[in-house]
């Protein structure tokens, strides 16, 4: 998959290091993408990843780099969720957007889902803001729904429904 700026593809062993300094290693992210937080290097274990059919790297096109990664999962019948992280330094560029919008695109076209939701926790503006930019609408809110970071937090979903062009959305 690609847009102007992005390629969007599958997680490969050669990813480990930029996966690691911008999603498992960062702490902003932490913070608003559920992860396994790893100090090291050595105490990250990639291993799952790369393979995985749901999981997949964005890059800059420009230099081929991973700088997030966007899954889909909770796959029933016609529906699944979205996860996407993107790597602090590479925040308020427009990019969140971009990989959004073209994965919403694949899972409508290709994959053949019918509905799409996400979800961020309470306070994530940015994330909220990358969803309605997509297309997507508030569904529902709950309150202490996980427990994460020692804290119970409340998470807002959003969903969206049919074909993601502009012109195509279902009102």
């Amino acid at each position: 998959m690609e847009t102007e700026r992005l390629i969007i593809d599958r997680i490969r062993v050669s990813d480990k290091e930029d996966y690691f300094k911008c999603i498992s290693h960062d702490r902003k992210v932490l913070e608003t993408f559920i992860c396994r937080y790893a100090e090291t290097m050595d105490e990250f274990d990639f291993s799952k990843y790369p393979g995985r059919e749901d999981l997949f790297a964005v890059r800059l096109k420009e230099t081929g780099r991973l700088i997030g990664i966007i899954l889909y999962f909770d796959a029933e019948g016609a529906s699944c969720e979205i996860g996407y992280g993107l790597g602090s330094a590479y925040w308020g560029r427009g990019y969140g957007t971009e990989a959004v919008g073209r994965f919403l695109e694949y899972l409508f076209r290709e994959k053949g889902f019918r509905t799409v939701r996400a979800s961020f926790f309470t306070g994530n503006e940015a994330s909220r803001r990358v969803m309605e930019k997509c297309g997507m609408r508030f569904s529902r809110f709950a309150e202490k729904e996980i427990s994460y970071l020692g804290m119970d937090r409340d998470v807002i979903y959003y969903e969206i429904s049919g074909d993601p062009r502009p012109d195509r959305r279902e009102k």
